[in-house]
Parts: structure tokens; sequence; C-alpha cells
């Protein structure tokens, strides 16, 4: 069988459809006959389908995919495997192993199979969308901490929802990573039901990662949480 990863940098991308690249494997009786990755062709309606199965895949992974998408593929026989997290060489070794775990969407389905939101760099042109939470990157585990500069290797994330205020605390996992925090930070948000993140600064491919699960990024962000969010507020208002 052939199985088509979606890629970025070496990861799992978030979104099937928004990688920058397709890694292919054969697998025969449990061992890896070839492997090659090819780069995103685009993907207007019904084009990725089509073109995997003209490739010979039987199954595509990856971290997020629409409804509408999954039932493109199944039209084409292909078995679509989402929720998945790490590097494109545990995956296969986990997928190899039938050792593969399968979390939540990472899409979150905030979006069809061709709307993708564009990166905003300033607080005033970001819309508030009602029940849409922001996520801040933090230095503390309250609204009066300062914020973080670091996205992906933040201390904490504060998960706030605007209009009660309420937030959730997120430590951030990564913060020693030896390598790739920020594409990993960035599909550990996109799980958050976040519709924006406000931080200091992120990096183009954790932003990358962000944007194909609908997610906004607002940079260079500075002073307290709590003043943050005042001024994202008012300035939306």
């Amino acid at each position: 069988m052939k199985v088509a990863i979606s890629t970025d940098q070496g990861y799992v991308s978030a979104h099937f459809g928004r990688c920058l690249s397709y890694t292919i494997i054969e697998i025969k009786e449990g061992q890896i006959l070839s492997r090659e990755e090819i780069p995103n062709p685009g993907h207007q309606p019904g084009f990725l389908p089509q073109y995997l199965s003209e490739k010979g895949v039987s199954c595509i992974i990856a971290g997020g995919m629409g409804p509408r998408a999954q039932d493109l593929f199944a039209q084409k026989t292909i078995e679509t495997v989402i929720g998945v997290q790490g590097t494109v060489d545990e995956v296969i070794e986990k997928f190899v192993n039938q050792e593969l775990e399968v979390g939540d969407d990472l899409c979150g389905h905030k979006h069809g199979l061709e709307e993708h939101l564009p990166i905003e760099h300033h607080v005033e042109h970001i819309p508030q969308t009602a029940g849409i939470k922001i996520c801040i990157t933090s230095k503390g585990k309250d609204l009066d901490s300062e914020v973080d500069p670091q996205f992906g290797r933040a201390q904490y994330f504060l998960i706030v929802d605007p209009e009660t205020m309420d937030f959730e605390v997120v430590n951030n996992p990564n913060i020693e990573a030896a390598h790739g925090a920020g594409i990993q930070t960035a599909q550990l948000i996109s799980n958050k039901n976040v519709g924006a993140v406000l931080t200091g600064n992120c990096g183009p491919n954790a932003q990358r990662v962000l944007q194909s699960s609908g997610v906004k990024v607002i940079t260079g962000v500075t002073g307290k949480v709590e003043d943050v969010l005042s001024k994202y507020k008012s300035e939306v208002k």
C-alpha cells in the first residue's frame, strides 16, 4: 500500500491541503519499499484526492481535514487518518508498527476545503468572533503576568474567553524541545478552539501551522496580559 503524509519541514502538517509537501511511502508486509517527498501541487476542489489516487495512494495521514475533504477522499477509496502529530519519521515508524496514535482533528473544522484566513500582524485589523477564544503567550499563570515574547518556547499560554474573561492556563511542554518547538506548539494551540494568538514573536513555520487551522497571529505584542486583552477588545469594537 501507499501512504501520503502531509509534511511541513519534517513534521506532519496540521492541514493536509496547505502543507509544503507530501511524503509518500510504499509499504509491503511491514517493510518500507520506497519513500519520496513531492511538493504540494495545490488544491482546487477535488484535485488532491484525484492526484493522490492516480499515484496509487490508499491512505493519507494529516493533522487535520474538514468533512468535505474526507468525503472526497472516501469517494476515491482513500482512507483518511487525522489528528496525527509529530515528526514524519516517527509517524512512519509507528504506522508500520501499527502503533500510530490518532488525536483530535487539528484543523478544527473552522473553514472549508478552500477557505484559509491570512496571517495578520496588527491588532486593529483582527475582527472579533463570538465564542472564539484568544491565546496569549505569558510568563505567568494569571492575567497580571507579562506577555512572553516567544511563541514556541513560551512558559505558559493563557486561553481567554474575551466575553467572560474566564481563562485556562496551558503549560508549554515544548520549552526544552531540541528542535521544532514552534511547530509542535502551534499544533498544540491549534487544537484549543483558538481564533487568534497574541505574542511577541512567532516563526514562519509555526505561523503556517496556525494559519492552516484558521488561527490569526498577532505579533509584536508587549506588556501585561490584561492590558493587551483590553487593547485588543477596544480596537475591534
